[in-house]
């Protein structure tokens, strides 16, 4: 069977397997870092919600007759930093910049030193490999 990739994501003349693969194993492991940084703006959000709830839930109590109770419970957890000095919001630029940023730099520097730039070099060798050639369902590209 003829190798049916297109040349973006075909590993460029002479590059050994083993170079494929590792810069398979690295980008996997940039994906991995590109989930937890979804999650990590998923806590940023779900906490700014949270926030925001506790503050009508102690709206509701002090209209139930407790304002006392939700005035110290207010001043003790609505606005409080997540971690010292900090709210989520900072916690996030943070890891960008001091990791999320590194990582994605470092991996775009092997890709563009080892796969002229390429993405899923190793993915779209596995698809070649895998696919039913020939079969519907099973195209090399959109195109074909």
């Amino acid at each position: 069977m003829a190798d049916e990739r297109d040349d973006a994501h075909r590993e460029p003349p002479g590059t050994p397997e083993e170079v494929v693969d590792a810069v398979g194993a690295l980008t996997a492991a940039f994906e991995v870092v590109e989930h937890a940084r979804g999650m990590l703006y998923a806590f940023h959000r779900l906490t700014g919600r949270a926030d925001n709830e506790l503050a009508e839930a102690l709206d509701q109590l002090a209209d139930a007759g407790h304002q006392e109770l939700a005035d110290e419970l207010r001043a003790e957890l609505v606005g409080r930093n997540v971690l010292p000095g900090r709210w989520t919001f900072q916690v996030v630029e943070e890891y960008d910049e001091q990791y999320y940023r590194v990582f994605e730099a470092a991996e775009k520097r092997v890709r563009d030193e080892l796969m002229a730039g390429r993405r899923h070099v190793y993915e779209a060798r596995l698809k070649e490999e895998n696919r039913t050639h020939g079969r519907p369902g099973h195209e090399a590209r959109p195109d074909a």
